[in-house]
């Protein structure tokens, strides 16, 4: 992987040095404050990088953060993934990491906030697929022992160890993170199952109050929701929608352009996006999978697409041709030349 490439990691084992601060300059700090921008286009739809090489004094270990902004953009709580480099910049490693900061009121910095974290991380682990997380069982070593840093070693889930000397290709090192952003969100399902108790040792013990159903198996996880009313009003509704959604749609968008398609965002509310070529239209309803859950995606753009069709047919009654192919009469719907898709 070439220096000047995008990820700026190998650049930033090469440059590193925390004798220079941090000063605007200093090209290894750049290339960290330049992160945000420059992995944009190589990152999961809606995720966001940011480069960390220290306030003030530079860090012994710098690193680069992946947030996924459903879950947190603040590394101090939370789960997040971080490149982080040992304090010799021998290597880099993708973890799987847990805020350490927000701890220090209650745990101090030292052995109980490791201890702490140890356990946790260990609870996270053992409830994702075992499939998931198979290969990225590495211990970070940051070579490095300031409280920090070793903290993020006792705070880490998953991992893999690069050695900066013989880095994998670019390719490899996204496939790498794209499998770990999926780690990221099944994570941030168990955790929802966690709860922390007292002990008279004074470091929380972490357990797990219900059993989590994450198989990783695809459409086959089914996990009802609660049964709390559900209303939409179809032609006049708030929609709220996350950061992620919306680059999604940017992204998918732009990737029909290319091929023909002309897509079409403005007043089209409530639909996400209209595509139209060569006269016909398609309508397209976006969902990105969250909590690593494809079935509860799956199933409300299903029945938003049912929707749309049942309450834009005119007459409030179901476009026939959505759900199958039964020839359509002037008795159940008038001639339309919309396709939904």
């Amino acid at each position: 992987m070439a220096s000047d490439s995008p990820w700026a990691v190998l650049d930033v084992a090469l440059t590193y040095d925390e004798k220079q601060g941090t000063s605007s300059g200093v090209h290894a700090q750049d290339r960290l404050r330049a992160a945000r921008e420059e992995w944009a286009r190589l990152l999961p739809g809606g995720f966001e990088a940011k480069g960390n090489g220290g306030s003030g004094d530079a860090s012994r270990t710098p690193w680069i953060g992946v947030y996924d902004p459903d879950i947190t953009r603040d590394p101090k709580q939370g789960l997040y993934l971080a490149y982080i480099f040992a304090a010799d910049l021998s290597t880099v490693t993708l973890t799987l990491q847990q805020g350490v900061a927000s701890l220090k009121k209650k745990l101090g910095e030292g052995k109980k906030r490791r201890t702490y974290l140890r356990a946790r991380a260990q609870a996270l682990l053992g409830g994702l697929p075992k499939d998931l997380v198979e290969g990225w069982e590495d211990r970070p070593d940051f070579k490095c022992d300031v409280l920090r840093a070793l903290s993020y070693e006792a705070g880490s889930v998953a991992a893999r160890t690069y050695s900066t000397t013989a880095m994998p290709t670019e390719n490899s090192l996204r496939e790498d993170l794209w499998h770990m952003a999926e780690v990221l969100q099944r994570a941030a399902e168990v955790e929802r199952t966690l709860k922390d108790e007292a002990t008279s040792k004074g470091v929380p013990t972490t357990k797990r109050v219900k059993e989590s159903r994450l198989e990783h198996t695809g459409l086959d996880g089914f996990r009802p929701k609660d049964g709390s009313d559900y209303v939409a009003h179809i032609l006049q509704r708030t929609i709220t929608k996350s950061r992620a959604h919306e680059v999604l749609v940017r992204r998918f968008g732009e990737y029909m352009e290319k091929r023909g398609f002309v897509p079409i965002t403005e007043k089209m509310h409530p639909k996400d996006l209209v595509l139209r070529q060569a006269g016909v239209e398609w309508l397209v309803e976006a969902k990105t999978v969250k909590r690593g859950n494809p079935t509860t995606a799956v199933r409300e753009v299903l029945g938003q697409l049912s929707e749309y069709s049942y309450c834009m047919s005119g007459r409030g009654r179901p476009n026939r041709t959505f759900w199958d192919s039964s020839p359509r009469t002037s008795r159940h719907m008038p001639p339309t030349s919309k396709s939904e898709a």
